[in-house]
C-alpha cells in the first residue's frame, strides 16, 4: 500500500495493526480459563508484534532493528511457552517492550510528518496510542517478575487474578485512559512510579495527537 504522507511507502497498512491490537484486547478475557489460554495469548501476542514489524516497514533501516529486536523476542517468548524452565519471561518482555517503542516513535514520525489527514495517519496515530497501553503491560508484567508483591488486587473480587494476560492489559489501559476503578493497585515504588507516568502519558499523548490532527486540516476558503 502507497501513503504519499509523509514521502513514505507502506507495504502493510497500520489498518491491519489497529484489527491486531483490538482483536488482541477483545478475544484475551475469552480465552483466559481454557486450557490453550497460555497458547492462544502467546498467538495473539505474536500476531500483535509481527504487525507492528510490518507496520513500520517502510523505512529499510527500522525494519532491520525493528526485526533484529522482534526476532529473539518472539523465540523467547516461544521457547518459554513450551520450556518454561529454559528461558525465564523476562527475555521477552524485555524485547517486548523494546520493540514497541521503536514502532510507537517511527509510527509518531510518520503521523507528525504527514503532509494531510488520511485513513493511515489517523490509524497510526491510534495505533501508537494503543501500544503505549501495550508497552506499559509488559513493563508491568516485568515488575511483577522481579518484585512479586509489586501489586495488590481488590479482596472482593472472585476468581484468580494476575498482571499477567488480560488483567495487566486492562490495568495498562485503565491507568492510561486515568479511570483508575481501584480494583487492582500498584504497591511497589517502581510500580507505582510507572503507573504516574502512564497516567500522565496518556492524556498528554491525546492532545498532543488531536492538536497535531487540526494543524493539518486545510483552513477554510475564504469567500
Amino acid at each position: 500500500m502507497n501513503d504519499n504522507a509523509g514521502g513514505w511507502q507502506r507495504r502493510f497498512s497500520t489498518i491491519e495493526l489497529l484489527l491486531a491490537i483490538t482483536a488482541m484486547f477483545v478475544v484475551f478475557p475469552f480465552v483466559e480459563h481454557l486450557r490453550s489460554a497460555a497458547l492462544i495469548e502467546s498467538i495473539l501476542l505474536t500476531i500483535v508484534l509481527i504487525s507492528a514489524v510490518l507496520a513500520v516497514a517502510g523505512e529499510k533501516r527500522v525494519l532491520m532493528v525493528a526485526l533484529i529486536v522482534a526476532l529473539p523476542t518472539l523465540l523467547a517468548r516461544w521457547v518459554h511457552h513450551f520450556q518454561p524452565d529454559l528461558l525465564p519471561p523476562e527475555i521477552f518482555l524485555v524485547g517486548g517492550i523494546a520493540l514497541v517503542v521503536l514502532v510507537i516513535a517511527s509510527l509518531l514520525r510518520f503521523v507528525m510528518t504527514a503532509s494531510l489527514v488520511t485513513t493511515e495517519v489517523l490509524s497510526a496515530g491510534i495505533s501508537a496510542y494503543l501500544l503505549l497501553g501495550v508497552a506499559w503491560t509488559f513493563a508491568y508484567w516485568l515488575v511483577a517478575e522481579v518484585i512479586p508483591d509489586a501489586f495488590a488486587f481488590n479482596a472482593s473480587i472472585k476468581g484468580e487474578m494476575s498482571i499477567q494476560g488480560f488483567d495487566g492489559l486492562y490495568f495498562s489501559f485503565i491507568t492510561l485512559t486515568t479511570v483508575g476503578y481501584g480494583d487492582i493497585s500498584p504497591v511497589s515504588k517502581v510500580a507505582r512510579m510507572l503507573a504516574a507516568m502512564e497516567a500522565i502519558t496518556g492524556p498528554l499523548y491525546l492532545a498532543v495527537l488531536i492538536a497535531r490532527l487540526v494543524a493539518l486540516r486545510p483552513a477554510p476558503k475564504s469567500l
